[in-house]
């Protein structure tokens, strides 16, 4: 006779062995993830197979899985691959060299995605997107304004120069055949009555749109022609100051210059005025980008001595020559402009801070590229995480302004800023948590991009292939 028991424990085995074995590329198992929609940190294990997190499940699930390959996480921190939000590719054709060697160093720093913010190298960036994508060429996923638009003298060389509604036309149908990922607008020569024509037309063609503002504009009316993105903190700083009215009407009519307007701005700073903006940017989804480590580091040229920094050895002559101008003009400036320039930046932080106490969605970029004296691509960005960390923001929210903000900005959150099933596995594993202390960012682990691995040993050989003469 069968007793029942027995015949449940082989309809058990039976089931056991005939249950499907779920294959995946690669596993990472015990890692502490990090999530940075709710900052939770849970040990999971993640399955990767073409590119893409194919699952991710607490590690006491018990599933029926084989992997390619294994990385025991035990210990380490797995966040999305950081993304540096406002980095420039450009310099012109002597240079290209110069920012091909860059991808390497970001890459080298766990940053697998950039956003490029305008530049004058337009046909290589696009091909090296493309060789990107296609996995022939190790760099971060890039997103790109292509040229800057600007007005009749524009200062960075090849921009889209706009003076007339024509112009502007023409400005927009040669972005949509570049097939650039957003619009940047600059405020070098661009008139008051053009630059809002041109946040205009952008919204109209469906693009994402960041930029600087002149100062012949005010904060509100930037907002209200459709902004997505406020570059750099000059421009908020305006917007929160009870005299922005008295200043624009100022600069419209020459009787104030950009840099005279500052301490007359940051003096009349209002809490009431400033909440107001705030409110505005948050209403209207305006992204910022504070760009606090290029800020300080300009402002401390005169008293900073760069020669012995490490990431010399990875720029090469001809970029570090454009470091010459910046630091020729912190060396001549008038001791009550260095003193300005300084207030300006501890300002700035102050601000930065008050902006994420609001709720204002924030983007870490490092303005790193030619011209941006000490800047260097890759170790920037970590650098820029920590000024927001040392003037008050967690290090959660900073985490946050790089690829999960940085995402959703650029309408890619589908597909990055998350560690979720079906987004792309560009992830970095930390050696330690970066909740408990920012800097752990960079103490990196392995990188992982899509298919690609890079674990401490390839990341080494990137930061030695990047070594320029």
């Amino acid at each position: 006779m069968i007793r029942p028991l027995f015949v449940l424990l082989l309809f058990l085995a039976l089931g056991c062995k005939n249950e499907p074995i779920e294959t995946y590329d690669l596993a990472i198992t015990n890692a502490h993830v990090i999530h940075l929609e709710t900052g939770k940190v849970e040990i999971q294990n993640i399955y990767i197979s073409n590119g893409k997190i194919a699952a991710i499940e607490t590690v006491d699930t018990k599933t029926n899985v084989k992997a390619d390959s294994t990385i025991d996480a035990t210990g380490k921190y797995v966040l999305p691959g950081f993304w540096d939000n406002h980095i420039h590719l450009r310099g012109g054709d002597t240079l290209i060299a110069n920012n091909k060697n860059f991808l390497k160093l970001f890459m080298a720093n766990g940053i697998t995605t950039v956003r490029d913010a305008g530049g004058d190298l337009t046909p290589s960036v696009m091909e090296w997107k493309q060789q990107i994508a296609m996995e022939e060429l190790v760099g971060p996923t890039i997103f790109t304004a292509g040229p800057k638009i600007d007005g009749p003298g524009a200062r960075w060389g090849g921009s889209l120069e706009v003076a007339t509604g024509t112009d502007i036309q023409q400005a927009f149908d040669s972005l949509e055949k570049l097939k650039v990922d957003f619009v940047k607008i600059y405020d070098s020569r661009i008139d008051a009555d053009n630059y809002i024509r041109s946040i205009e037309e952008a919204k109209k063609r469906g693009f994402v749109v960041s930029g600087h503002m002149p100062f012949t504009v005010t904060l509100d009316e930037t907002i209200a022609a459709g902004m997505d993105g406020i570059e750099h903190l000059y421009y908020i700083m305006k917007g929160c100051a009870s005299n922005e009215i008295e200043v624009t009407e100022k600069l419209k009519n020459g009787e104030m210059g950009f840099w005279g307007a500052m301490p007359a701005l940051m003096e009349a700073y209002a809490d009431s005025t400033a909440q107001a903006t705030f409110n505005k940017l948050k209403e209207n989804n305006v992204f910022v980008v504070p760009t606090l480590h290029i800020g300080k580091t300009l402002s401390y040229l005169d008293e900073v001595d760069h020669a012995n920094d490490p990431y010399l050895q990875y720029m090469g002559k001809g970029m570090i020559e454009t470091y010459e101008g910046r630091i020729q003009s912190a060396l001549n400036a008038s001791e009550e402009a260095r003193k300005s320039r300084k207030e300006l930046d501890t300002f700035f932080g102050q601000l930065a801070k008050s902006l994420d106490n609001a709720g204002v969605q924030l983007l870490a970029g490092s303005d790193s590229g030619a011209f941006n004296s000490y800047t260097y691509p890759g170790i920037s960005l970590h650098m820029e995480l920590q000024e927001m960390v040392k003037n008050g923001i967690s290090p959660l929210d900073a985490l946050k302004t790089s690829a999960y903000n940085g995402s959703q900005f650029l309408h890619q959150s589908d597909n990055y800023g998350t560690i979720v099933t079906g987004k792309i596995s560009d992830l970095v594993l930390l050696n330690d948590n970066p909740l408990d202390n920012i800097e752990n960012t960079q103490n990196i682990y392995m990188v992982i991009k899509g298919t690609q691995l890079f674990d401490h040993e390839k990341l080494q050989a990137l930061l030695d292939e990047a070594i320029m003469d």
